[in-house]
């Protein structure tokens, strides 16, 4: 539904990687990175993310509950033995600390500071581990109030379980949060199923709307949100 007829939220829950964080430019340079170690120059890095993605978000769905770390290492492997490469323990501890040294976009801080400023509490939902997202939540200002993880719930997006118990941390309905991200897969498809209100950040990665959704809002940009919600009168 639109915004405008929709009441202040008390809390604004963010996507991490891809909306705060700068993950495909990472995800590249990492995958490079290991691509040089094997010394294999016939393998893409794009297709080489292709694969790990499909490998990745396949594991996540898949019981029982296992650490992002564990899924990001055996997803890691998978894709490297189809693509014909040979695997190594040093491939997942390197792809592990490059993820908590991605940076934030260049707009990220200072909107964060702002919407903070605004009165809006400010929580991060996301699909990995504590120790992992710490890296990255420590270069975002000081601004983030709470974080949430798929650790924390036993679950990945998009399984309800995760933005439940997020709501359940928060003390909050799904009518008093505004969800902003990036990835119409994960995110988009809580936010159908489960019926809380979603702002895309759409950054021009090529990541298509699902065919039976739309977000309340498209934006190009995080500081986007800014005039959007003053607009609203927030």
């Amino acid at each position: 539904m639109p915004l405008n007829n929709t009441s202040r939220p008390k809390w604004l829950t963010f996507d991490c990687y891809g909306t705060l964080i700068q993950w495909d430019e990472g995800l590249k340079d990492i995958a490079a990175q290991i691509l040089e170690v094997k010394g294999d120059h016939s393998v893409d890095v794009d297709r080489l993310i292709q694969v790990y993605d499909r490998h990745e978000h396949r594991l996540e769905q898949i019981p029982p509950y296992r650490s992002f770390r564990e899924l990001s290492t055996l997803g890691l492997q998978l894709a490297l033995e189809e693509l014909g490469l040979p695997s190594s323990a040093g491939d997942s501890l390197q792809l592990a600390g490059a993820i908590a040294k991605m940076q934030p976009f260049p707009e990220v801080i200072e909107t964060l500071a702002r919407l903070k400023a605004m009165g809006f509490k400010l929580c991060i939902v996301s699909n990995t581990d504590d120790d992992i997202i710490a890296g990255n939540v420590a270069q975002l200002g000081g601004h983030i109030d709470r974080v949430i993880t798929a650790q924390q719930a036993g679950a990945y997006k998009p399984n309800p379980r995760l933005f439940d118990y997020a709501h359940q941390q928060l003390g909050v309905s799904r009518d008093e949060v505004v969800h902003i991200c990036a990835s119409p897969t994960l995110d988009h498809t809580a936010a159908r199923d489960m019926q809380f209100r979603c702002v895309w950040i759409d950054r021009g990665t090529g990541r298509q709307l699902l065919p039976d959704y739309q977000p309340d809002a498209v934006l190009s940009t995080l500081d986007q949100v800014v005039p959007l919600f003053e607009s609203l009168g927030w």
